[in-house]
């Protein structure tokens, strides 16, 4: 089998990002619902297509839908350098499936959040603990790092 296979935290690492880019193409096939719904296309064709120009606008629950994708692109990207990285430092198997497991249930609940328009301060809090283990990842791949600084 390939190496990559051999790599416990990594397989980990791979199941989980896949998990977070499968509910980003969610967030987008959601937003694409939302615009049809709503009559609130952002392209001139678009809108002549589905009834006229009038409907080439912006509408707030489908900005609502942008934000909670944009906010994903802030976050899930970083992780993903940043998970990529902390598999090759030879973590714990259990420790580094923690960091992933709180990161990736984080961010599903900051999305149902953000669309569900859930109560705050649960969407807020569910982006502070995702970002725990960024931050701890981001501390453990810089203290390994600098000997070669």
């Amino acid at each position: 089998s390939p190496k990559m296979l051999e790599n416990k935290v990594f397989l980990s690492f791979t199941f989980y990002s896949t998990i977070l880019i499968l509910k980003m193409y969610v967030v987008a096939i959601i937003t694409g619902q939302v615009r049809l719904r709503k009559k609130a296309f952002a392209n001139p064709e678009d809108a002549l297509r589905n009834g006229g120009l009038q409907f080439c606008r912006e509408d707030p629950d489908v900005e609502r839908c942008r934000r909670a994708h944009c906010n994903d692109m802030e976050n899930i990207f970083p992780f993903l350098f940043l998970g990529a990285i902390y598999s090759l430092l030879d973590p714990s198997p259990a420790v580094a499936r923690i960091h992933f497991l709180i990161f990736c249930v984080g961010r599903i609940i900051h999305t149902i959040a953000y669309l569900l328009q859930l109560r705050a301060p649960t969407r807020s809090v569910a982006y502070s603990v995702a970002q725990l283990p960024c931050f701890s990842m981001a501390l453990q791949i810089l203290l390994a790092t600098t000997p070669y600084w």
